[in-house]
């Protein structure tokens, strides 16, 4: 039985062979043996450079807007994230399923690179699964046009399943007093650069322009300062409110380690609490809670 690694080198291989897709999205080797970063195959001759490892930790699905306005056709692997990815984007009408050609992987947890690295490569096994897979709830893709592979591993599936553990960094800000989380956020979005990689990885960041990068939009300046570093931190967790896939990319990204997740969670089991439990990225057909009016929505404010 072929690895999924050769069922995805041949299937890319007979796409672009048959004309059925025109480009390829998946990951390939990196420089170092713990980087599995994406590529961009259009030749058959190509398909070779496709990998499946445990690094192939980046979610491919914000790529696809880089080809919106292009006539081709294009496949993509996709992993639980990814799929959930692709489902935000149809949702926001940014993409056309038509145009989309989707294979599914069923995900076992990709591993942190940067331990690895640090361990080193004789002791590749012994890296901890990526912060971002650790609470993941749905590691096999909701969507997809063909799927390959075995039952996903069961680290992913048991860490998924611990309910309290997906919360557990947002009950511990919670836990503290008013000053406390003020020290917290504030010593976090001090180190903020504003180099926006949290933005442009994001699935659900995707507005054809976005208010940060306008010079004269009124609302926010260009300097890294604390307040603007604040009202871009808690701009962008309420853009994405009711619509975050929890892929954990905006947080693997941030080269200040910045626990952009936790703020992410924390709006998450809010709404959850407020308007019933919802997972964003699953149902094409379910509207976020704050993209829906009901009649009997909490209005505590009044």
């Amino acid at each position: 039985m072929m690895s999924i690694q050769e069922q995805m080198r041949a299937r890319a291989r007979e796409l672009l062979t048959q004309g059925t897709v025109q480009m390829v999205i998946g990951w390939e080797k990196g420089t170092f043996w713990y980087l599995s970063p994406p590529v961009f195959v259009t030749d058959p001759a190509e398909c070779d450079r496709l990998v499946w490892d445990e690094f192939c930790t980046n979610n491919l699905a914000k790529y696809l807007l880089d080809y919106k306005h292009t006539e081709d056709k294009i496949a993509l692997f996709v992993k639980g994230c990814d799929a959930r990815g692709v489902v935000r984007l149809l949702q926001d009408n940014q993409i056309d399923r038509e145009r989309i050609y989707l294979i599914g992987i069923k995900c076992p947890g990709m591993k942190e690179g940067r331990r690895a690295a640090a361990l080193g490569e004789e002791r590749r096994a012994e890296a901890p699964l990526a912060e971002k897979c650790r609470f993941c709830t749905h590691p096999e893709p909701v969507i997809f046009d063909e799927l390959l592979g075995e039952d996903a591993g069961a680290a992913v599936r048991e860490a998924a399943a611990t309910a309290e553990g997906r919360f557990a960094e947002v009950e511990k800000v919670e836990a503290m007093s008013p000053d406390e989380r003020y020290a917290f956020w504030t010593s976090a979005y001090d180190r903020c650069l504003r180099c926006y990689a949290c933005r442009n990885v994001c699935p659900a960041c995707n507005c054809r322009e976005c208010i940060f990068d306008r010079s004269q939009s009124g609302w926010c300046g260009k300097q890294m300062n604390r307040s603007e570093n604040m009202f871009f931190a808690i701009t962008r967790a309420m853009h994405v409110a009711g619509r975050c896939i929890e892929c954990g990319e905006c947080e693997r990204v941030c080269p200040e380690g910045i626990p952009i997740m936790t703020l992410n969670k924390k709006i998450i089991k809010d709404l959850n609490d407020l308007f019933g439990e919802y997972e964003a990225g699953i149902d094409l057909e379910e509207l976020p809670p704050l993209g829906r009016y009901k009649l009997d929505d909490p209005d505590e404010f009044h």
